[in-house]
This record gives C-alpha cells, structure tokens and sequence, in this order.
C-alpha cells in the first residue's frame, strides 16, 4: 500500500532534538524542520561538521580550517590540520561496567568490563610496538566476532598502525587474495570457531596463507574459549593467553592526523581482484558517532547488538558505538541454529534497546513466518535496523506485525566504500511501509537521471553531489588513483555515482530498488531487481529468487532462478502464476522469457546475492575470484542451461 504509515514517534526527547537545540543555543542555525536542517548541513558544511565535533564530543585537537578543496569532492579533506587518536575516543570510561558483551551459538558466553577493555588494549598496543610496528604498518586478522578481535583492533588503532580483517570463513584463495595486496607486519588468527552446529578449524589453512603472504614476521594465535593450549604448526607463533599475561605495561595516547589510515574494507571481489579500500580514523568516527548518536538516538545506557561478521562493514560500524560509551554485544555463530529465533532469546534476555540485521535475515524470519512477539519480551527494544540490501515493503509490514508495533524500525543504506550510511533514519519522523526515512545530516544525496539531473520520485542512480568526510582516502596500491576514480567518479564529473538505483518519494524517503549495475533494462523500462524479488517472493513456496538479463541478438530477455521450498517442484501453474503477477503489478516488458528452479542461489559471504556473476553465466562470460561466495557450488546450477542455449 502507498504511503503507509507504520510508526510514528510518540516523544521527540531524542538527542536529535538535543542537537537541534545546541544548534540554537550556540546561535548556529535555527531549526524549522529536518528537511531545511539538511539543506542547512549540505550548504554550510564547514558550520555543520564543526557542530557534529563539539555535539558528539570528539577528543582531539580541533583547527580551523574545516575543510580543504570542498568544491572538488576527490581532492577535498576535512579537518587536515586537526588531530585525534580513534581508540582514546572508543574507551572514555575505565569502570567495571559491561563494554562488550559476547555470545556464541554454542552457549559460551562472556563479559569485557570498560577497565578490562582499557587494560587489554594497552597490553596489546605495547606488544605490537616491542615487534616494531609503527604507525601505517598493517595488522590483519583471521577472526570470528569475539571481543579479542575488538580488542586487536583497538590496540592497532591506538599506534597508527592500519587494521584489516577477514571473517573466520573465508577460505585461504579469498584471505590471501585480500592480504596478499596489503602486505600486513602481523597475522592474527583463531584456532576454531562454531557455525550451524560445526567445529571448524581455522588452523588447517595458515600453512598456505604463510606461503602466499612473505610479509608477515609475527602471528598471534586466540584460543576460541582462552584456553590455554599448545598447537602443533609449522611456524613460530604468540599465545594469545601468553601475550596478553606477559604484557602489563601502558602508552599514552597519541594524537594522529585526522586523516590518518584507521582500516582496510574490501570490496566483494564477485567481478575481479578484491579492491583495498582504505579508510581514516576521523573520517569513520566522526561519521559514525552522527549516524549513532543522531539518526539512531543511541545513549550511554543503551545496549547495541548488531548481528555481523568481521568481514562486514556493519562489524567497523558496531565498534565505533563504544564511542557513544553505549554497551556493545556480539554474537558469533548462525543465527539460525539452535532454532530460527535464537537471536531474540538474547535481544529479550539482555534488555538490548537497539538491534541491527541483514535485510536478508528479516526476510528469511517472514518467510518462515516466525512470530516473535508473542514469545518474547522485546519492551526495551526501541530501534531495529536493517541493512545489506533492500528491505521490502512486506518485510516492513512483518516487522510490526510479528515483531514489535512500537519500534523504530530505520532501513539504512551505504555500504563498504564509505563505511557508512548515505540515508537512513530519523527519530523524530514517521517510518513509511518500504521507504528510508532520510538522507544523512551533511550527506549531499540526489536521484539522478542519466544526464546527471536531479528527479524526485522518479527512479534513477543514487549519488552524492557535494564532498563528505567518509569518503576513502585511497585505494591501496592504486596508481595514480584510476581504480578510485573508475570506481565513483566515472559516469558524471565531480559527483560520486553510488552504484544504486533509488527514487526520492513525495515523503522525502529514499526507495533503493537494487544495484543499478545489474537493474533490468528490457525493452527500455528500467525495473529494480529487488522489485521483481518483492513479486515473486511473496508467492506461496517460493523461498528465494535471483533475475539476470541475458543478451540475445542485440536485445535482452529476463531469466528469472527460482529456489523453491523443500521438496517442492516447479510446474506450469506456478510459471503462469509469477508472469501474471509480474505483468500485472510491474511491467509486461518484465516477464520472464524463461523461469528455472534451482537449489540454491549464489550469496557473497555477508549474505547478498551476487546477480552479476549469474549474469555473466548466461551471458557465457568469465568469471573469476569466486572465493568471495559462501556457496561457490551452487553456481552449477546456472550453467550450461539448455533453455538457455
């Protein structure tokens, strides 16, 4: 239904409105309503970056000038002659009050105070400067979502030196593919992890990895439960149990450039070798504390849970929520397993106020319609966020129906190339069944047409028009910047093109149909394949689906995959039944010229499905670097398709 309204807020006593009001009281700017507040913060960037430092309390040493080359949004820099140490911004309290908070689907479970939190980062920074790591030398890890992996982090951010981690499954084509690039002083890696009722040891692969990557001098080995063990490898190697016991000693903070490198993210590496995307320390913190201390009004009492792994930009995002010296929790593991609502025991029993999820998880819990409500007490629940890709408008509607009615429920979109959000929520604004309520306070965001116009509600790329402090700093090893530039800057001058295909709605929310690099174009019409997925996925059994284009003498014809629930088999009934409903609710130029059942479709290891390596499938194209795929087998199922031929 259009324009359906499904939560409004019931208090505006929000650090939104606390903003707002610091912006009056310091006579900076007199608030109407969020959408001149935004117009505000984009045509007077110098005022409103300033303002979010002195709001959000950043420690460091703040000078004027704010921004550098603002009217070029590559060349631009913001606050380059400021300085700041990131991690002395994450550890502001050092009592016995909970930091983080773990779990594991195999019911460990354990606590790391704030003063643990300051002792174990200190004890850490001071081993990694006893083997020579100095500021812009690389850390990289192998690791599940445990504190450890925060705790390594933070001690890498503290010196200067630069993070960059893999998630614990990634296979060893896929880690050395990313490491091998940065050349990393040190590898940290867990002995094993747990996932969907399975031990799985992480150790089996290192021999390999060592082989490939000669830069690394020292590898830190973390006992899954820390325990004490020997392991028997072929490599010298610290205990982690060892290290973190023979180290006492502490460093003062140093204060580093603003723009100094805090991380390494990497892209998918579904369509080539994975890019290096580099980060900075100011740049991610001070973009980070808006969007979680603004947009998703969290406070020092809340408790955040966002479910990730450390291979997602979303785990970068979760750290940085220390900074609001808010409580974080973790959780390692399938979220399925032991049961489809394991996730919402530990949302119910731990109080959690805010909670952040794949769109896909969301999606996963509709279709097997699980009611949540009624099992669990979810009265601290204040905000649940959702991200990855689009969430549906049906999935909206069964959030407040079978999850919370009173619950902040902000879609947010950006990704791992600003490590952050370009719209998201709002708290003091109502939720729209299928809409993002907001572009981002200092985010320059338009609809563009493919002459570079800005349209409203009209379906066109998603793109940034004016310079943001969360842009990369560089690529690594990127020659003259060409794969940065290619990467944003290509299709219009001095605009970063997203990637997205979105429309602006007559609520000002933001719909992203999908990436505009695999949008359908049959017959000219432009479809969001997340609106084919809305149409298809709401049929009885239809458990997922994934549509490509496939190019046929000089024109194009939609292929639509479908997997199946279990057991069940396409007919022609079925067939008729999603062309109907294709041509009628969308388009006619979208029916699918062939619909094919396959077991599984091809997922990135954070979960999205990959329709452009399916596109190159049918299009008999190559395709190489598959070690980003969590189900790299299922792609035979796309190939040599006689309907196809």
């Amino acid at each position: 239904m259009k324009d359906k309204k499904l939560w409004s807020p019931t208090s505006t006593n929000t650090n939104l409105t606390k903003y707002i009001n610091f912006l009056k009281k310091n006579k900076i700017y007199k608030y109407k309503n969020y959408e001149l507040l935004h117009k505000w913060s984009v045509k007077n960037k110098e005022k409103f970056w300033e303002s979010i430092w002195k709001f959000s309390k950043i420690k460091g040493k703040i000078h004027k000038k704010i921004i550098n080359n603002e009217k070029n949004i590559f060349k631009s820099t913001f606050f380059y002659k400021s300085k700041i140490n990131y991690t002395e911004n994450l550890i502001q309290k050092n009592n016995n009050d909970d930091a983080i908070v773990f779990y594991s689907e195999n019911k460990k479970n354990r606590k790391v105070s704030w003063h643990k939190l300051k002792e174990l980062v200190d004890s850490l920074s001071f081993f990694y400067i006893s083997k020579n790591v100095k500021k812009g030398d690389r850390i990289a890890a192998i690791l599940p979502n445990i504190p450890e992996t925060i705790i390594s982090f933070l001690a890498a951010a503290k010196i200067g030196a630069i993070w960059s981690s893999c998630s614990a499954d990634f296979g060893p084509k896929a880690i050395i593919d990313r490491f091998k690039q940065i050349k990393p002083k040190i590898l940290i890696i867990t002995d094993y992890y747990y996932y969907n009722n399975k031990k799985i040891n992480t150790l089996k692969n290192i021999d390999i990895i060592l082989d490939n990557i000669k830069s690394v001098k020292e590898v830190i080995i973390i006992p899954y439960l820390l325990n004490k063990k020997e392991y028997k490898v072929n490599f010298k190697y610290h205990n982690w149990i060892d290290l973190i016991k023979n180290n006492k000693n502490s460093i003062l903070y140093k204060k580093f450039p603003f723009n100094t490198p805090l991380y390494i993210l990497f892209s998918s590496g579904t369509t080539g070798e994975p890019k290096c995307i580099v980060h900075g320390a100011g740049g991610s913190l001070i973009q980070h504390k808006k969007e979680q201390i603004i947009h998703c009004d969290i406070k020092p009492s809340d408790k955040i849970f966002y479910f990730t792994t450390c291979g997602w930009m979303m785990w970068n995002w979760l750290v940085s929520a220390l900074s609001a010296n808010a409580t974080i929790y973790l959780y390692d593991g399938s979220p399925f397993f032991p049961k489809m609502d394991c996730l919402f025991e530990i949302i119910s029993k731990e109080k959690i106020t805010f909670f952040g999820t794949s769109a896909k998880y969301l999606d996963t819990l509709k279709q097997n319609k699980t009611m949540i409500k009624k099992k669990f007490d979810l009265s601290k629940l204040k905000t649940l966020a959702s991200t990855g890709s689009p969430l549906l408008p049906e999935t909206f509607e069964y959030v407040y129906k079978n999850i919370k009615k009173k619950v902040h429920l902000t879609s947010i979109s950006g990704g791992t190339d600003i490590v952050s959000c370009f719209v998201l929520g709002n708290p003091n604004n109502p939720v729209f069944s299928g809409e993002i309520q907001c572009k981002g306070l200092g985010m320059d965001v338009k609809v563009l047409n493919k002459d570079g116009k800005s349209i409203q509600n009209k379906k066109g790329e998603l793109a940034c028009v004016s310079t943001f402090p969360s842009k990369p700093l560089f690529f690594w090893n990127d020659m003259n910047n060409n794969k940065y530039k290619k990467s944003y800057f290509n299709k219009y001058k001095n605009i970063w093109h997203h990637g997205d295909f979105a429309k602006i709605t007559k609520n000002k929310g933001i719909i992203i149909f999908g990436r505009s690099d695999s949008t359908l174009n049959s017959g000219g019409v432009r479809i969001g394949t997340a609106e084919i997925y809305r149409v298809v996925e709401n049929i009885k059994n239809i458990n997922e689906s994934i549509v490509v284009e496939q190019n046929k003498n000089e024109d194009s014809r939609v292929i639509l995959f479908i997997k199946l629930n279990a057991k069940k088999i396409l007919d022609n009934k079925m067939k008729d039944l999603i062309k109907y409903k294709i041509k009628t609710e969308l388009s006619p130029k979208h029916v699918p010229k062939f619909i094919l059942q396959v077991d599984d479709i091809p997922k990135t290891k954070n979960g999205k499905i990959v329709e452009l390596t399916v596109k190159k499938i049918v299009n008999n194209e190559e395709i190489d670097n598959l070690s980003s795929l969590i189900n790299p087998g299922s792609l035979k199922n796309f190939k040599d398709r006689k309907e196809l031929k």
